[in-house]
């Protein structure tokens, strides 16, 4: 098959979403996402990072110096990116349930950081363009799994680093990936 260069594609715009676990993403590209779904606003430009990966097991035999067979394990998926938005929507996904409080009418709130937060599963949405190719991945359950360390300095803006970690649901998938990509389609 001979190398095509329309079919390099880049992420340029995009957006993350966080909804409730259990919220019903759109079904294709050309539906909004409804109001369950909260987006996070600015990212870092370094985008979002999104790596799959699967173990085995090798099962070896006396008889010969490779395995004979190799068993599936495990499947492990996780978006990573950083929010430069300080905005109540990142600050509690970042810190588990936080809660935030209004101190004064309109000029002063307060987060209070619990000790020992409990789990927070979400439902993860990822919307990526590039020029007229639309992709959007679901992750119905997901939990921020990591978080990197948040840097205060005068050259560049207050990140809130998060790693996702996808769980499997009641569905055979980890999360499902809608493309309108044309070099998509199935040879005839």
């Amino acid at each position: 098959m001979a190398n095509n260069a329309d079919n390099v594609r880049a992420a340029l715009n995009g957006s993350i979403f966080l909804a409730p676990k259990g919220s019903t993403a759109p079904a294709d590209l050309t539906a909004p996402w409804d109001a369950a779904w909260v987006d996070l606003g600015f990212m870092s430009d370094d985008g979002v990072s999104m790596e799959y990966s699967t173990d085995v097991e090798d099962i070896n035999a006396w008889q010969s110096l490779s395995p004979v067979r190799r068993i599936l394990t495990s499947v492990n998926m996780t978006l990573g990116f950083t929010a430069i938005e300080l905005k109540a929507s990142t600050i509690t996904a970042y810190f588990p349930d936080s809660v935030i409080t209004e101190v004064t009418a309109d000029t002063v709130w307060r987060l209070d950081i619990p000790a020992a937060p409990g789990p927070a599963e979400w439902a993860v949405g990822l919307e990526w363009i590039d020029g007229d190719i639309k992709n959007r991945m679901v992750i119905p359950r997901g939990e921020i799994t990591d978080r990197g360390a948040i840097s205060l300095g005068r050259s560049a803006a207050v990140g809130l680093e998060m790693t996702v970690s996808a769980y499997a649901s009641s569905a055979p998938e980890i999360a499902t990936w809608l493309s309108n990509d044309p070099a998509w389609a199935l040879a005839a």
